[in-house]
């Protein structure tokens, strides 16, 4: 799998500050990752099943978080990183200035 190209899988929050999943994205090693089909899927993951509120302050928060993507290595990026990863491999399309926001970096409404 390491031999193919790297693309973008889904849309996924770093928890930076929750405890540490027993099977982690192989480039994180603290913390919890949840993935979803957009980033409003894994906050309300989060919500549904730990009660969490995904800010970094206030009563039931989950701390610092980073909002980026899975790929198909395995690995957590932020959207930056996603956004130069889906550029490569053809996951966005430049023709049509689509895009969210290319400075900030990828949306996962940029991709489906």
């Amino acid at each position: 799998m390491e031999n193919k190209p790297e693309y973008i899988t889904c849309a996924a929050i770093w928890y930076k500050e929750l405890p540490t999943q027993v099977y982690p994205p192989k480039n994180i090693d603290t913390g919890l990752v949840v993935c979803g089909h957009r980033h409003s899927n894994c906050i309300d993951i989060m919500k549904s099943l730990a009660g969490l509120r995904t800010t970094q302050f206030g009563p039931n928060s989950v701390g610092e978080t980073i909002q980026g993507f899975m790929t198909s290595h395995h690995r957590f990026v932020d959207r930056q990183e996603a956004m130069n990863i889906a550029k490569s491999t053809g996951q966005v399309d430049l023709s049509i200035n689509q895009l969210s926001n290319p400075m900030i970096g990828l949306f996962s409404e940029d991709l489906y």
